[in-house]
């Protein structure tokens, strides 16, 4: 694509960028005294305009970069910031805990409301907190290989679940191998971890039937490499091969929460063993769950003498914080209610209408998938059917541009991929926007060199 007219337009794009942010880039070139790369998470080097956007303040869909650019954001932290920034419900309860305690390591009367809550809209009777859906993802795979007495676990190809050691596999020729990128893997990944496609319960009716699977740890869809929903019968499948071959059912919905107030599990009745949440059900401040059924919970008390309690590898000085409780009851409570999902989901298809309306004005060999109020669209004709397809077809190079395009009109989205993500704050307003702005790329992107 080298001298094409993308390359010129890429080319436009990181100029309009320099010019519009020369105080995130000189933030950026000060912060390599400091910081690992010039950034304070290492992924952060690789946004599109060469520097990161340096971040002022924040509020409902909104924020403001240091050099006085307004943006909508679609990104929402990449679902940390679901509730929408700052909501107000969840800055007045953490506002008014801090006030009389931030951490114990003693149980809080909002322990009780928030698993109270949880358990009506996932509908798994007993719960424990953790700060990361990485920690909750880590804790259960404990957990099930303790009550299990087996060694592996089973993940999907493509699949995310923050920073598991066990899950950042693939396959290649069939055979577990670590994904491009895994640092510093502790052992083999084809010692820990089975992997199958997604949407193929052939392959995992195979991979199950070693008996050495404890749990099978599942996105109910995979939202790290675009959308790929499952195919009808899928979830079924799935549910009955891990009960008839004793593995544990874990269900993420850290990023499926989307699909609505009890995420996909509560939408399409899913029935896991244990469930794990993070990132949104704190407003932003760092909160997660995990939920047990009765029968599963029955099996961990077992499996862990009262004595030992504190040695298993499973919990956190700062897990159950009285702040981080506050902040998951308002949220939950208040603000990610079940009459602001029905708004979202709505605004998520108006977006994705926006988007298919633009694709098909253009005859643009693309397309856009929704759940609930995550919205993404790939560089690719059809929606994958696994994370292999879905990571072919991807395009790095549109992406940037894309991702850029709108950045410099005011729209930040998901880096890495397309993806955005509808709030409570979000207007129709915000999704038109988007949608002309898209609508202007397609164009560009379609005409003739």
């Amino acid at each position: 694509m080298t001298g094409s007219p993308l390359d010129a337009l890429l080319e436009c794009e990181l100029a309009r960028f320099g010019e519009t942010h020369p105080r995130s880039r000189a933030l950026a070139a000060d912060a390599r005294r400091s910081l690992l790369g010039g950034v304070p998470m290492h992924w952060m080097v690789r946004w599109p305009g060469g520097f990161p956007v340096f971040a002022a303040e924040a509020a409902g869909a909104r924020f403001r970069d240091v050099d006085g650019n307004e943006y909508v954001d679609f990104c929402l932290g990449d679902t940390g910031a679901m509730a929408g920034h700052s909501p107000a419900p969840t800055v007045r309860a953490v506002t008014e805990q801090a006030a009389r305690g931030i951490t114990l390591m003693l149980p809080s009367k909002d322990a009780l409301r928030v698993a109270d809550e949880l358990a009506r809209r996932f509908g798994l009777p007993l719960w424990q907190f953790a700060l990361t859906a990485t920690d909750a993802n880590r804790f259960a795979i404990r957990l099930a290989r303790a009550v299990t007495g087996r060694p592996r676990i089973l993940v999907f190809n493509w699949c995310y679940h923050g920073t598991v050691d066990e899950t950042f596999a693939t396959l290649a020729d069939g055979r577990v191998v670590a994904r491009a990128g895994n640092l510093g893997p502790p052992v083999p990944l084809d010692q820990t971890t089975r992997v199958v496609e997604w949407n193929d319960a052939e392959a995992l009716e195979r991979e199950l039937a070693h008996g050495d699977v404890a749990c099978v740890l599942a996105e109910p869809a995979l939202t790290n490499v675009g959308i790929v929903l499952p195919e009808p019968g899928f979830h079924d499948a799935l549910r009955e091969a891990t009960r008839r071959h004793g593995s544990l059912l874990i269900v993420d919905e850290t990023h499926t929460l989307c699909a609505g107030p009890g995420g996909y599990t509560s939408a399409h009745g899913l029935e896991p063993d244990i469930l794990t949440i993070g990132k949104a059900i704190g407003g932003g401040i760092a909160s997660a769950a995990y939920g047990f059924t009765e029968e599963v919970a029955a099996r961990v008390q077992a499996a862990i003498p009262e004595d030992e309690s504190d040695v298993g590898g499973v919990g956190g000085t700062l897990a159950a914080n009285a702040l981080s409780l506050a902040a998951m009851r308002a949220t939950l409570g208040e603000v990610l209610t079940d009459e602001a999902f029905a708004r979202m989901i709505a605004l998520g298809e108006r977006f994705e209408h926006g988007v298919q309306a633009a694709i098909d004005a253009h005859a643009l060999p693309w397309h856009v998938t929704r759940l609930g109020c995550r919205v993404e669209y790939l560089f690719r004709p059809d929606p994958p059917r696994n994370g292999s397809e879905a990571a072919a077809g991807a395009d790095q190079f549109l992406d940037r541009l894309i991702h850029l395009y709108a950045l410099n009109r005011g729209i930040l989205l998901t880096p890495f991929h397309n993806m955005a993500l509808i709030s409570p704050a979000t207007s129709a307003e915000d999704v038109d926007r988007h949608t002309g702005v898209f609508a202007a790329a397609a164009a560009e992107i379609a005409a003739p060199g």
